[in-house]
């Protein structure tokens, strides 16, 4: 075993250089005839070869072995992972609302793989858009690798911390913090502990900083927050399983030593981590709550520009001192389909019942809102400055419609009351023109 111990490098977006060893990268030149210390040279890119300059995502790495080098692929069980397009059921317009799924028992061991149940997805993961909301609870480490070939993985975590070994490095990201693993990068997730969080894959354009238009230079997340791993390399004897994700199934490879052999690298293309308290958080210093979208931390962009493929959006602890102001979101109508998560303590809009480890489901113009009790509150409260500590909640915000699994749906945690929130609400008492 090799490791240069857990270091990162700053940056979303960089060009990176990283050895384990020195003396591993070359220089001057990608693939010399002979790759320094008897490595391979590889490339793994993340876009077209003629994408812009701008938006080419590309490494070179430089292993043990070659990736090519590994057994014929076999197709596998694939458990509760769905994949868009997912028509298993109809999409139901009702607003819903889940639970906190349950641990996996201590004497059932189940890895991050095992572990995975898709909530809903959209899109269309062969067309390259859309995403699928996965959740994910796990109470072993990982021995096999993973890659997903149909998209990006945004994990947060909820409970529990995690270790991400890659094959650019080591990411450890605990509740409060998110990583990104690139489609087609191979990883495996360690744990300590009883794990639980939230996956987004993202079949659409890779996950970036949104514009900040009139905000200006700074605000929001700042691209110096983001972290990449430096080089580490593992060298084991024996076999090592690698599953894959491609086009809605699981497959299966055998391989010599381990993926994860890469004792150096170069380039652009590589997994991140974020801690979400280095979010610059930007709210109404005047009146009238703002929309979401200030709120983004990462976007992928669709072809139509300002309309979303997914963004992720945070809302984390912040002032309110908008005055004359209803404070909480208003009700509300959206082009846009949210699937809301909560990681820790309560959400201002909601009362009870949104938990964290659960989530809401509201699609495209599905009418939602404070519940009764919130609204009645927020209409009533002094609106002196107020800071909101205990709180840590997350939306991915998308253009197009969450189809709920079959899994999702018949799950005893789906709460069959949701509705009965906006309940009670007494009409406003207006004479009409006309007497009646």
């Amino acid at each position: 075993m090799k490791n240069s111990g857990l270091q990162y490098q700053s940056g979303l977006g960089n060009e990176f250089a990283t050895e384990a060893i020195a003396g591993a990268l070359p220089h001057g030149q990608n693939s010399p005839q002979c790759a320094p210390l008897g490595l391979y040279a590889e490339q793994i890119s993340g876009s077209a070869f003629t994408a812009p300059r701008h938006e080419n995502l590309r490494t070179w790495q430089y292993r043990l072995l070659p990736s090519a080098s590994h057994s014929p692929y076999r197709k596998i069980e694939y458990g509760l992972i769905r994949t868009a397009p997912c028509a298993e059921v109809a999409i139901p317009l009702n607003r819903l609302r889940w639970n906190p799924f349950p641990l996996p028992l201590p004497t059932t061991p189940v890895d991050f793989i095992d572990g995975l149940m898709t909530v809903a997805t959209n899109g269309d993961a062969r067309l390259q858009r859309g995403v699928a909301v996965h959740l994910y609870a796990a109470n072993q480490s990982m021995t096999r690798c993973f890659y997903n070939a149909d998209g990006e993985l945004l994990i947060v975590p909820q409970q529990g911390a995690l270790t991400l070994k890659t094959e650019a490095g080591v990411l450890e990201i605990a509740p409060g913090e998110i990583a990104v693993v690139p489609r087609g990068i191979k990883f495996r997730v360690e744990i300590a502990d009883t794990v639980r969080g939230y996956v987004c894959e993202n079949y659409g354009a890779p996950l970036r900083l949104p514009e900040l238009g009139p905000i200006g230079a700074n605000g929001l997340a700042n691209a110096r927050d983001f972290w990449a791993p430096v080089a580490w390399f593992e060298k084991i004897k024996g076999q090592t399983e690698v599953i894959a994700k491609f086009g809605g199934h699981l497959w299966a490879y055998e391989m010599q030593g381990s993926p994860l052999n890469v004792v150096a690298w170069h380039g652009n293309y590589t997994p991140y981590k974020y801690d979400l308290a280095r979010f610059n958080t930007i709210n109404t210093v005047s009146y009238d709550h703002p929309d979401p979208s200030i709120f983004t931390v990462l976007t992928s962009p669709s072809e139509t520009v300002g309309t979303a493929n997914i963004d992720f959006v945070i809302f984390p602890p912040r002032w309110m001192v908008a005055e004359n102001t209803f404070r909480p979101p208003w009700f509300h109508r959206n082009f846009m389909s949210e699937y809301m998560g909560l990681i820790h303590g309560t959400y201002d809009a909601k009362a009870e019942g949104f938990l964290p480890g659960g989530g809401s489901l509201h699609n495209s113009f599905s009418a939602h809102g404070p519940d009764k009790v919130s609204f009645e509150k927020a209409s009533a409260a002094e609106l002196k400055p107020h800071y909101i500590a205990n709180t840590l909640a997350f939306m991915f915000e998308s253009r197009y419609a969450f189809a709920p699994t079959k899994f999702a749906l018949d799950a005893t945690e789906l709460q069959p009351d949701y509705d009965t929130i906006w309940s009670g609400f007494i009409e406003a008492d207006i004479r009409h023109p006309t007497g009646n």
